[in-house]
């Protein structure tokens, strides 16, 4: 059964800090819903009523365009050891670039990476926790070092190209506004 929550309690914390994955929801007002998984050391909880966490350069960038758009978000994350357990959180998202006054804060939080994006910071306004009794168990292995390859040998100046040519314009046309 379905459980709601106004805020992160400690139990919900230390549970996101044991996962290695989670799932990023978010929509325009109409198009397609993008649902995207996430990994590595990505996602830090500011407060029981705020998460950010880092996006890096990928082949889209449909979220930057649908929270632009509407600021709507959802994370999810689902356990795939011993303990079922699926936590959301429903947020409300800004997008922060590296022109915006907010990005050298946000920073702090995280490693420097050649292929930082944007960031996202969430206002969560419901948290959810549920059964999770039909994901499956799986073993986590180890973190891929693909992305962090391909960016670092791009290089600063050619993954701001890869943003030009890749990442101005979402799968349905909108603006990404990675650039002002």
């Amino acid at each position: 059964m379905a459980v709601k929550f106004e805020n992160l309690n400690q139990e919900h914390i230390d549970f996101i800090n044991k996962q290695h994955l989670f799932f990023v929801g978010t929509a325009g007002k109409e198009g397609f819903v993008n649902v995207s998984p996430k990994g590595m050391d990505t996602l830090k909880i500011v407060s029981p009523n705020r998460v950010i966490w880092l996006n890096h350069t990928g082949s889209g960038n449909e979220t930057a365009a649908h929270v632009a758009e509407n600021g709507r978000m959802t994370i999810m994350w689902c356990s795939f050891d011993k303990k079922p357990l699926i936590l959301k959180l429903y947020a409300d998202a800004k997008v922060i670039h590296p022109r915006d006054k907010a990005w050298s804060e946000i920073c702090g939080y995280f490693d420097k990476f050649t292929g930082t994006r944007q960031f996202f910071d969430l206002d969560i306004s419901l948290v959810i926790t549920s059964c999770g009794y039909g994901v499956p168990k799986f073993e986590y292995l180890s973190e891929r070092d693909t992305l962090i390859k391909w960016a670092d040998n791009l290089g600063a100046d050619g993954v701001k190209k890869y943003w030009k040519d890749e990442n101005q314009v979402s799968l349905d046309g909108k603006n990404t506004h990675i650039f002002e």
